[in-house]
């Protein structure tokens, strides 16, 4: 007959315990030796390092992509204000030439006007310095009469212009009145009169007579050829 010890069952327990931790931790070196050995461990830390950098150059690429986007925004939107300065300064030029354009006209016909003031050796009462006639856009005839009294201390001239047109229709003699008849004028030293005269279709004017009327007689007249 034998005798034995019998060993706690808690001792057991914490015995068993001990050797599976032993056997895991054993494991677990194990594991961690072959990573090494295999070189998995190396391959994806420098793999993680590759890829960072590669990171770190596409923000790079990203940045400067961005400076150039913002310089050529920065471009286009001083050529596009350049652009409208250049077009409203332009648009200032025509009208300033236009307006000169317009002040030219007025001074040569202001020009002409006081040049046909003078007056002429043995001049005397009312008389018609000066008839213009000038074709103008849209079939029409712009007329001026110059109407002066040399004297100076003259009495008003009160009175009648009338003007008269000719010229050709179809290859036929053709005449006209002023539409609406003789116009009524006043003058004491000098006076200008103009308007417009629509010629009708298909008429070539070739000449335009202008008289000054003192009731029923004809004080001064005056024709010219256009």
């Amino acid at each position: 007959m034998a005798v034995r010890s019998a060993m706690p069952w808690p001792l057991r327990w914490v015995v068993l315990a001990l050797a599976l931790g032993f056997c895991a931790a054993i494991s677990l070196w194990a594991f961690e030796f072959g990573k090494d050995i295999a070189g998995l461990d190396h391959s994806a830390k420098a793999e993680l390092l590759r890829l960072r950098t590669e990171l770190d150059s596409l923000r790079t690429e990203l940045d400067k992509v961005k400076d150039e986007r913002d310089q050529a925004q920065s471009i286009a939107n001083t050529a596009g204000t350049l652009v409208t300065t250049e077009k409203a300064a332009q648009e200032k030029v025509l009208l300033q030439v236009k307006q000169l354009e317009s002040d030219n006209r007025s001074l040569r016909d202001d020009l002409g006007f006081f040049e046909k003031l003078i007056p002429s050796g043995g001049a005397d009462g009312v008389a018609i310095r000066g008839l213009q006639g000038e074709l103008q856009p849209g079939n029409a005839l712009r007329w001026q009469v110059l109407v002066i009294q040399a004297n100076r201390n003259a009495a008003e001239f009160s009175g009648r212009v009338e003007l008269s047109f000719s010229g050709t229709l179809n290859g036929k003699a053709w005449f006209a009145p002023l539409s609406g008849g003789p116009q009524p004028i006043k003058v004491k030293q000098y006076g200008r009169f103009e308007g417009l005269f629509e010629i009708p279709p298909q008429v070539t004017v070739k000449a335009m007579t202008a008289k000054l009327l003192d009731g029923n007689n004809v004080r001064a007249s005056q024709t010219i050829k256009l």
